[in-house]
């Protein structure tokens, strides 16, 4: 094959590579994601009724108030009385005394060198409460024990053994706790159940007694558990707001997590990946500085956006007929263009939630670089061949 013969191969190669290329570039070039047009030009179908937000310092404010979490001095109510009730399983001893002369437990003296005008007692042996919620004691029969403290035992077995016993004084005592615990897991040193007394011990108390959480405190998250009630906060907000170290109560379990959120970092940022943060939050801004920021040579500061299941009421609406997630929220796309100087300190209000997906398009000026680059590869390529016919 002659010179002439490969040059005009490669032309008529060439030529039909550019009208090919120049009809299917955008479909060809490979692309991390949608550009900023695709993204605003999405179609709401009524099976996924897409809305697109954009983002200024009204919108940031609307959701700071709608995202605003829960406190536990208003998710639990705390109760007045502090002092807990036995139950079931826990094992109690009951003493009962006797003024002299004693008339039905006069066998058994406190002290064996005392005389006859001493007050005698008895201790009955260590007794488990029934899952019944009762106690046996001679010459009272069974007592509802569950449920009541110490003194509201004691003061029952007086009554029932008034007009057997003399004047009957009554002593319980609880030496063994089965039921009035807290459950402390999660980032502590120690994993442990720890006893509830009459003090009303707080969650503070918790987790020292668990030996402290095992990371930053800035980065703990404290998840409290009581029945099917379960709520999260910051473990520096607690410690920063005393309301909030709230009273225990049996059955409460105390979870210790570290950085138990997460948000979705794609397209043209430093890094794509999965970046966890801590439970007070973190806004648009950290969000993207923890992912890399935005790349130099390829993102459109224009279009970044952030996609998020939301609450119909956050926007301003109702559920209504819409058609949403199972759990009754609806897919919205937040847009913010970082051009406008403004949007930076939107962003520094802009909360994240957990779950979100931060993406960032392609600038038209990279598509065009990949497109350049493309056709610089094969004009090389076609160029090499005439070289080699030569």
């Amino acid at each position: 094959m002659n010179s002439s013969r490969v040059r005009e191969l490669s032309a008529c190669v060439l030529s039909g590579f550019l009208a090919i290329a120049g009809l299917a570039s955008c479909a060809a070039i490979p692309s991390s994601g949608a550009n900023k047009y695709g993204v605003r030009d999405v179609v709401s179908t009524p099976e996924l009724p897409v809305k697109i937000v954009d983002v200024d310092d009204k919108a940031a404010r609307r959701l700071i108030a709608a995202n605003s979490r829960q406190r536990f001095s208003d998710a639990f109510v705390e109760r007045r009385e502090v002092g807990y009730g036995v139950g079931a399983g826990d094992v109690i001893e009951v003493s009962v005394w006797e003024a002299p002369p004693a008339a039905l437990f006069g066998a058994t003296v406190i002290d064996p060198r005392a005389g006859a005008a001493t007050a005698r007692v008895v201790t009955f042996p260590d007794q488990m409460i029934s899952h019944q919620g009762t106690i046996r004691i001679p010459f009272a029969g069974a007592i509802p024990a569950a449920g009541k403290s110490p003194q509201q035992i004691e003061a029952e077995i007086a009554r029932r053994l008034q007009g057997k016993a003399n004047q009957p004084q009554v002593l319980v005592r609880v030496t063994r706790n089965a039921t009035s615990n807290v459950t402390i897991v999660g980032e502590v040193s120690q994993s442990t159940r720890m006893p509830l007394t009459a003090k009303g011990e707080r969650l503070l108390d918790a987790i020292a007694a668990a030996g402290g959480v095992r990371q930053p405190v800035g980065k703990m998250t404290v998840q409290l558990t009581r029945g099917s009630s379960v709520h999260s906060m910051a473990l520096d907000t607690i410690i920063q707001d005393p309301k909030q170290n709230i009273v225990l109560y049996p059955g409460d379990v105390v979870t210790a997590l570290f950085q138990p959120l997460s948000f979705t970092a794609l397209g043209a940022t430093g890094r794509n990946e999965e970046v966890q943060f801590e439970a007070q939050g973190i806004s648009l801004a950290q969000a993207l500085a923890r992912s890399g920021g935005l790349k130099d040579e390829r993102a459109d500061a224009k279009g970044v956006f952030i996609f998020r299941f939301e609450d119909p009421s956050v926007l301003g609406g109702s559920t209504g007929d819409e058609a949403v997630t199972p759990d009754g929220k609806i897919p919205v796309i937040y847009r913010v263009d970082l051009k406008d100087p403004r949007s930076f300190f939107v962003a520094q209000g802009f909360p994240m939630q957990n779950k979100d997906v931060v993406y960032v398009s392609n600038a038209p000026a990279a598509e065009l670089q990949k497109f350049l680059n493309i056709l610089t590869s094969v004009v090389f390529t076609a160029t090499g061949l005439g070289n080699i016919g030569r």
